[in-house]
């Protein structure tokens, strides 16, 4: 039986009041997608959040755990996967921000260790966008603390030139993760607590879930049914390894949607994870964020967010020069082993969408449910079309 509630987020930084008419207005499409995804890929609960003119809602379905049959409810906290990766590069940011580190820094200068390795000679830039020349996806299974990975990271070598292609991988996000943590001189779980999460109000996200709301972590479930968390490795909360209820995520997307209300370090850094970088085809890789140019298609988005953009490498043309700004639909996926999650958003419209499953089911799968969700929010599905004011 599906369970759902909605409830109001707690809005942060201004960005407005919730609506209760609003929510109504679009509660039976999200159900109806909620209904959809679950039967399709035997997913046992869901948080569904959208955002429409600075207001946001959340929808809760099915349960946190099939063993105990405890309902998904907005306190639900989820694996966030790879969406970690926008919380990191913020993190980075800050450090830009504040003028301790910069983009064309190379590794070396923060991580002294790999100064005689090709990769100390990539840039921070290089390692944000997955384009220093080839890292893996993964670490190899022989990786299984920092010294082997500082070990892997000497020994590895380039197949390209830096720059030059984009190979979507932890092992990169994960090492320029753990450079802005050394340029920022800290340690990155107490960098993201305090500069990120505390700063902006994301009480239920976290780096390593408390005692006090262990009631409140889901379980995710495998490819079998059973009931799975996600293991601990090198680099972990740098790529992959942040927890949330569906209600923080949406404050911040929020945040995205009214950041000039926001500190001007924060800003800047929010500015700075949405700038254009490179671009791979139709998809523009920004830090952490991946976009599309308006007007957007579900046949772009899905061609952005493709196994073979995920698992293969693509020629890079780097974008420079440019800031945030233009009409843009932002994204991210993110999966652990049994968890799957998407976030979307268009500033220029004010809406945006979050979907967090106890399942890994298929990307393409969240991308069509994210894009009928943003379709029934009363906006062209060809954005580009009608521009929000600016804040």
């Amino acid at each position: 039986m599906i369970i759902k509630a909605a409830i109001g987020a707690g809005i942060v930084a201004g960005a407005g009041l919730n609506n209760q008419a609003h929510a109504r207005s679009y509660e039976a499409s999200v159900s109806a997608v909620a209904d959809r995804l679950m039967t399709a890929h035997d997913i046992p609960g869901l948080a569904l959040g959208v955002i429409k003119e600075g207001d946001a809602e959340t929808f809760a379905f099915g349960v946190a755990s099939r063993e105990t049959g405890a309902a998904v409810t907005p306190e639900t906290l989820f694996e966030l996967g790879s969406v970690s990766k926008v919380y990191t590069a913020t993190l980075a940011a800050i450090g830009y921000a504040r003028a301790r580190l910069d983009w064309s820094d190379p590794v070396s200068r923060y991580l002294p260790e790999l100064a005689d390795a090709p990769v100390g000679s990539s840039t921070l830039l290089d390692l944000g966008t997955y384009s220093a020349g080839g890292l893996p996806l993964q670490f190899p299974g022989t990786v299984s603390d920092l010294d082997n990975a500082m070990a892997f990271y000497r020994s590895w070598r380039p197949s390209a030139a830096p720059g030059s292609t984009r190979q979507y991988s932890n092992t990169s996000l994960g090492l320029f993760g753990r450079a802005a943590a050394a340029a920022m001189r800290g340690d990155f779980a107490s960098l993201m607590d305090r500069e990120i999460l505390q700063r902006l109000g994301l009480r239920d996200t976290y780096t390593q879930v408390p005692p006090q709301a262990m009631n409140n972590y889901a379980w995710g479930h495998d490819r079998d049914g059973n009931a799975v968390r996600v293991n601990p490795g090198v680099f972990d909360t740098e790529a992959y390894g942040l927890k949330a209820t569906a209600r923080d995520v949406l404050n911040f997307l929020l945040l995205h949607l009214a950041h000039r209300s926001l500190d001007p370090d924060m800003r800047t850094a929010l500015d700075q994870t949405m700038a254009p970088r490179i671009r791979i085809g139709s998809m523009i890789q920004c830090l952490g964020w991946e976009s599309y140019d308006a007007p957007v298609n579900l046949e772009r988005l899905l061609e952005g967010n493709s196994a073979s953009v995920i698992l293969g490498s693509q020629p890079a043309f780097p974008l420079v020069g440019n800031v945030a700004g233009g009409q843009r639909l932002f994204n991210k996926t993110g999966s652990t082993g049994g968890f799957g999650a998407y976030v979307a958003f268009l500033p220029d419209h004010g809406i945006g969408v979050a979907i967090l499953a106890n399942r890994n089911f298929p990307i393409p799968a969240r991308v069509e449910a994210a894009w009928q969700i943003l379709g029934g929010l009363g906006r062209p599905l060809a954005w580009g079309v009608t521009r929000r004011k600016p804040d």
